[in-house]
């Protein structure tokens, strides 16, 4: 597998569980959760979709022979901003894998843009609680 086909396929997989509008050859919209992804075929299901006539459907499995676009319709995770924020919460203990979508926090706690997934303690407990004021101050905005 080529980088190219590997950085398709990460990227790609970013999407699992966000809200998306699908757009077909035949220029149908499907607006609703990625659930599912053949990165191969690009064959997709969405729960709770929406159709651009407005009607629901529970599931939706789309070919992949059939989609045009898939675009993203929730804003990105500043995961960026994330580290400056626990970077001043923990000065010099914070390394950013941008890339590769997390943080280490004094190499011992590690946070991505669903929360700290691994570590524990008071400091995994205090990163958690940077983490919940940074979305809760992002979802203002």
């Amino acid at each position: 597998m080529s980088m190219a086909q590997r950085r398709f396929n990460s990227e790609i997989s970013t999407l699992i569980d966000t809200m998306v509008t699908v757009v077909t050859t035949d220029n149908k919209t499907y607006t609703g959760t990625l659930i599912g992804l053949n990165p191969e075929n690009l064959n997709l299901i969405i729960s709770d979709a929406k159709d651009s006539e407005s009607h629901f459907f529970s599931k939706v499995v789309i070919s992949g022979n059939t989609v045009a676009r898939v675009l993203s319709t929730q804003k990105a995770f500043d995961l960026r901003g994330l580290a400056e924020r626990l970077e001043r919460v923990f000065p010099r203990m914070v390394k950013l894998y941008e890339k590769e979508g997390f943080i280490w926090v004094m190499d011992r706690v590690k946070v991505t843009e669903k929360g700290v997934v691994e570590g524990s303690g008071p400091a995994a407990e205090r990163v958690q609680r940077v983490y919940t004021q940074f979305l809760q101050e992002m979802q203002k905005r």
